[in-house]
């Protein structure tokens, strides 16, 4: 058996460029498995669900053109040592079984055999990809056979035995959306979610109801924004590209005018301005998508004179991953919904 290595919690000894770096800004990492390290859990991976972002850049930059996101995923990783998408920076997450558990990693929990999924972003994750099996495009799912490295530091779930398991992936990896509305809302507050008919959009909303709030919902997928409608959980529901924002502003003047709070959940390039023009003074504007930008948020709400609170979406809260997977246990129209779409 090979001989264990002291690894950094934060995993900067996997960093190979720059050396010692954190793993998620490194360009490079080592993705070669036989090393042991006593801070690593060992995972063979089964299933990559890919940021939408990231998944949606992809197949635009294939040009639609059979295998194009495959062959996308296995350039980035035999490159990089992880997905890590270079143009939209962002990853995803995985699903696997333990493999292999670090002497300094015996105390959380898990043991060989075990299914988890990683709730820390393939973009900091040391990925190896034998073989890809299929690419699930309606869930950005790609099932493949490989293995890769969960860091002493980074968080995890064991999968529910409730629920179908690529449900429950698609959840964990928008985990963080519905606590952060929890926490931001407040009864009689309007709530405008860009990219409601989405799966963080699905569960902003839903959050947001069940905070007290009055929801609107902005989603350009004509499918998707009837659905929408067929759960109840939004006053109003606006088909509209969330990259217009003038178009969001006079549509919202029909309802009510501007909100307290505003949740960007698309997965598009170019939203910020449509959160912000939507927001009066002093609300607040959570941008969850991984396609956001911060010069573009900052600089253009301050060319508008919008004093808004910015904050930019952190896929990590305590009790995420068990708080959403309660949120679409509830019966109802939206775990049909979900069910539907994701299993």
């Amino acid at each position: 058996m090979t001989e264990e290595r002291t690894g950094d919690p934060l995993g900067t000894h996997r960093s190979l460029e720059p050396r010692g770096a954190l793993p998620q800004p490194a360009w490079r990492l080592d993705n070669e498995m036989s090393e042991c390290f006593t801070t690593e859990i060992l995972v063979d991976v089964r299933v990559l669900n890919v940021d939408a972002a990231s998944f949606r850049q992809m197949e635009e930059a294939s040009g639609g053109e059979p295998g194009g996101v495959e062959r996308a995923i296995l350039a980035t990783v035999r490159e990089r040592g992880k997905q890590h998408n270079p143009v939209t920076g962002s990853g995803g997450m995985l699903l696997g079984r333990v493999a292999r558990v670090g002497s300094a990693v015996r105390d959380r929990g898990v043991k060989e055999g075990d299914a988890v999924a990683t709730l820390a972003s393939l973009s900091l994750t040391p990925l190896r990809i034998d073989r890809i099996l299929e690419v699930r495009p309606a869930s950005a799912q790609v099932a493949v056979e490989g293995q890769a490295i969960l860091f002493q530091s980074a968080p995890f779930a064991r999968m529910p035995d409730d629920m179908p398991e690529r449900l429950a992936l698609a959840l964990l990896d928008v985990a963080g959306a519905a606590p952060q509305v929890a926490r931001r809302v407040r009864p009689g507050d309007r709530v405008l979610v860009l990219g409601a008919g989405g799966k963080s959009g699905l569960l902003c909303c839903a959050e947001a109801r069940r905070c007290g709030a009055t929801v609107l919902g902005v989603e350009s997928h004509g499918p998707y924004a009837q659905e929408l409608r067929g759960l109840g959980l939004c006053e109003a529901v606006i088909e509209a590209d969330a990259r217009d924002p003038l178009a969001i502003r006079d549509a919202l003047a029909a309802h009510g005018g501007e909100v307290d709070v505003a949740f960007s959940c698309v997965n598009v390039d170019g939203a910020e301005m449509a959160a912000i023009v939507a927001t009066r003074q002093r609300g607040s504007v959570y941008f969850f998508a991984m396609s956001t930008s911060f010069p573009r948020a900052a600089l253009g709400a301050e060319g508008i004179g919008k004093d808004v609170e910015l904050f930019i979406g952190n896929g990590f809260a305590e009790g995420h991953a068990e708080h959403t997977l309660n949120l679409a246990r509830e019966p109802g129209p939206l775990r049909e919904l979900l069910h539907r779409r994701y299993a």
